[in-house]
């Protein structure tokens, strides 16, 4: 597959992005999450771009080879959001359709609550809307329990040093552990891993956690999202439970949801060629 990278500048900070397929065809853009880069999406890039679509996918900032402003401020929702806004208006083709994965998925309902004008269609994969997140935490304990690294990733300094240790192995077993046996072979990880050692990388990578606080805060939590969206969600995930999305379902005016047996967190990488096939009948 042929992938070309340029580097598109946007609400003032430069991204790096991946793109494949027909320039002219319809544009999709893919939103990676943590800890991953554009190479999240490797076993949709090909499927996708075979199909006709023009797929478009930033290493979002902080990550990989993408700018890395300082502080956690330049990591809230609204920042995120406003740097797809300049890719999608770098496009130049008006409505795109975006698809997001953990905090990819984030930044993709932000952006289709705020300006639902820039969007064609919606696909989130195991990430509940950001409004849904406070509110599950008041009556779940277990949504709690499985959430503390993100307490913990508030600390300064301390998470960086731990996930850097030892060549990232944390990171990399974390990844292994909360996904089903092969998802992650070494030879993945070693492309991971470069991802991580980019200067400033961590820091900035985990600055999305530390910028969610003050996100959430300036968050319209009622907000019904109105253009056409689909969620995938694998009902093994380690880090989320499915009663987030379910009530991120609650919040769908115009919406499906579908509930992958056998698979995690990473479930577009466990099943891919049941995720694209959902992916495709839902955008064609």
């Amino acid at each position: 597959m042929n992938i070309q990278f340029q580097s598109i500048t946007v609400n003032e900070i430069t991204l790096n992005v991946a793109s494949a397929g027909d320039l002219d065809g319809e544009p999709i853009i893919l939103l990676h999450g943590f800890p991953e880069f554009w190479y999240g999406w490797r076993k949709q890039i090909e499927p996708l771009a075979k199909a006709g679509y023009h797929v478009i996918i930033p290493d979002q900032r902080g990550y990989n080879k993408s700018d890395k402003p300082t502080g956690r401020r330049a990591y809230q929702l609204d920042e995120l959001r406003n740097d797809l806004v300049g890719l999608i208006k770098s496009i130049g083709k008006g409505k795109v359709t975006v698809i997001g994965h953990d905090w990819g998925g984030a930044v993709a309902w932000h952006l289709a609550t705020t300006h639902p004008e820039l969007i064609k269609r919606l696909i989130t994969i195991n990430i509940p809307h950001p409004a849904v997140f406070p509110k599950v935490l008041l009556t779940s304990p277990m949504q709690w329990l499985r959430s503390s690294y993100m307490a913990f990733f508030q600390l300064p300094e301390i998470p960086e040093r731990l996930l850097e240790a030892g060549d990232f192995s944390y990171m990399s077993e974390a990844l292994k552990m909360s996904s089903n046996p092969g998802t992650f072979t070494e030879a993945d990880l070693e492309v991971y891993e470069a991802s991580w050692r980019q200067p400033g990388a961590m820091t900035a990578m985990l600055n999305w956690y530390r910028g969610m606080p003050q996100s959430i805060k300036s968050m319209d939590l009622d907000v019904e999202v109105t253009v056409p969206t689909k969620m995938i969600w694998g009902v093994g995930d380690h880090f989320l439970s499915t009663k987030l999305a379910k009530e991120s379902q609650s919040l769908l005016r115009n919406g499906e949801g579908v509930f992958i047996g056998g698979a995690t967190h990473w479930v577009h990488l466990e099943q891919p060629e049941l995720v694209n096939q959902h992916i495709l009948s839902f955008i064609k």
